[in-house]
């Protein structure tokens, strides 16, 4: 097999700030002026991983110095070793150079990429850490929700209040785009790759706009208003959509008050408020759990994962690309695709001397799941992203980082009817009636990015004797703060995070600024 030779091109570093605490920095290619995403950091025992903007952050902690190492590999460059205060310049170059691998190393490494998948199979339990561990972790979730299309036909109501212009301004209230982002940090439990893990939050935050909530809690005033004037409390309703039906009571959309002179009313009140807050708390950390959880469960050295290259050989076509370097490691770079009903396509990177996946890139060839009938239908046509792992100082590997994206489209396309009937009116049980037809399509896109700083093994007994005790709720940020995970590694945003702004700022930005020009 003929080896070619290897071309490192020239990393830039772009606006390097080094202070006291931090040092923060963007990575990138300078033949092409392109990020260079994914690239590991390395500062003592301490990594982290930059973004698909090629930036990072580390922030020091008190046994830090100037003198100290940044190392800086990533596959396809040459690994960067420099200490820290030699990071003070705005610009930094590396030149090209040529690498080829040694005549030894490669004679020895004369295997198919067939002989190789095998290899990684059979030295999972040597290289991989599988035992209980302690996992420091940040997690960011991205999420996007976007109207493609809601149109209505064949409108009719006998409640007046429901007209067309009222269900078309209710159409214009509709957000067209919702952003969500979820930032946490914690510690992660457990071993294996099954459910039973243990998780503890440290902190958490989520940014959003409140104001497109607020639309809908005036809207749903709106509504409530309406039905509390034209139907009667003690009505139920038929709800249909061609073959399907559903029976909703009234009480359903009727809410109550408390009178604050009702001292027994109000404690009940606030005893309820107690036990949401506890029950907001719990579900948020299962929340997070189950998603540790799942992305766990389907890294691809996981028995049960969807990525099963490994488990399941003769559904792929493997091809060995080439050898490359990541830092000082000799890889192998296999390429997979389909070869039956697979779903991804891909790269796997592999340690040549101990056979351990190091990288693997993903994605989708054909939608994952898919669904039409009866005018409803759902394409979960996205999944793709990156997996790094690293050795510890036990020489194990462990997961450093992920990053996964899902594209899920919905669709609704058929008849919808609201009866109300009432069995305690003489004559026709049926009162009011809503009937049109939605044509409606929805796209939503979600991101999770797990980084993981820091793993500490761990024995059974530690392990059964800790309690999970999550009383963390994220705090909300109307636009991105970044004193707010100061002091802490994260995983640098990206600028659609970093230039998020609600419209409730956008509003009292703008009326300030007026303020000010009135102001003397």
């Amino acid at each position: 097999m003929q080896i070619p030779k290897l071309l490192f091109f020239p990393i830039v570093f772009v606006g390097t700030v080094v202070n006291g605490q931090n040092l923060s920095s963007i990575l990138l290619d300078s033949m092409t002026q392109k990020p260079v995403a994914y690239a590991t950091v390395q500062l003592k025992n301490k990594g982290m991983i930059t973004n698909e903007e090629g930036r990072f952050s580390f922030q020091f902690d008190g046994n830090s110095n100037k003198n100290d190492t940044l190392t800086i590999s990533c596959i396809g460059y040459a690994t960067i070793s420099k200490p820290i205060n030699a990071f003070k310049d705005g610009v930094i170059y590396l030149s090209q150079k040529a690498i080829e691998l040694d005549p030894v190393i490669v004679s020895n490494r004369n295997f198919t990429a067939e002989e190789i998948i095998e290899q990684v199979k059979t030295h999972i339990g040597s290289n991989y850490q599988l035992g209980l561990t302690k996992k420091r972790f940040f997690l960011r979730e991205s999420n996007g929700q976007y109207i493609e299309k809601i149109d209505y036909s064949k409108f009719e109501s006998t409640i007046t209040a429901f007209s067309k212009v009222f269900l078309d301004s209710v159409l214009r209230t509709l957000p067209k785009n919702i952003y969500y982002y979820t930032e946490v940090l914690g510690d992660f439990y457990g071993g294996g790759y099954d459910e039973t893990q243990k998780l503890n939050l440290i902190k958490a935050s989520e940014l959003y706009d409140k104001s497109k909530q607020l639309d809908a809690e005036a809207l749903e005033k709106r509504f409530n208003a309406i039905i509390r004037e034209n139907v009667k409390t003690d009505s139920y309703f038929k709800v249909k959509s061609g073959l399907f039906g559903t029976k909703m009571d009234a009480e359903e959309l009727f809410g109550t008050d408390v009178d604050s002179t009702d001292v027994e009313a109000l404690n009940k009140k606030l005893e309820e408020a107690k036990k949401n807050e506890d029950s907001r708390k719990k579900h948020f950390a299962n929340t997070q759990k189950r998603a540790l959880v799942n992305l766990y469960k389907n890294l691809p050295i996981a028995e049960d994962t969807d990525f099963h290259m490994l488990w399941k050989p003769r559904k792929y076509r493997f091809a060995l690309e080439e050898f490359t370097y990541m830092g000082n490691l000799a890889v192998y770079v296999i390429s997979f695709e389909p070869r039956g009903n697979a779903d991804y396509k891909g790269t796997l990177f592999v340690n040549s001397d101990d056979f351990a996946i190091i990288r693997m890139d993903f994605e989708n060839v054909e939608p994952l799941r898919k669904f039409n009938l009866l005018g409803i239908s759902m394409s979960e046509y996205l999944a793709k992203g990156s997996m790094i792992f690293a050795q510890g100082g036990d020489k194990k590997y462990n997961l450093r980082y992920i990053d996964m994206e899902k594209g899920t489209k919905v669709g609704f396309r058929r008849p919808l009817k609201i009866i109300e009937k009432n069995k305690n009116v003489k004559g026709k049980r049926k009162q009011n009636e809503l009937s049109l037809k939605i044509d409606a399509a929805f796209n939503g896109l979600n991101r999770h990015e797990l980084v993981v700083f820091d793993i500490e093994e761990m024995n059974g007994n530690e392990y059964d004797s800790l309690t999970e005790d999550n009383q963390v709720l994220p705090t909300y940020m109307p636009k991105y703060d970044p004193e707010f995970w100061a002091g802490y590694d994260i995983m640098e945003p990206n600028r659609a995070i970093k230039e998020f702004t609600s419209e409730v700022v956008v509003g009292e930005k703008a009326l300030n600024q007026v303020s000010d020009k009135r102001i003397p």
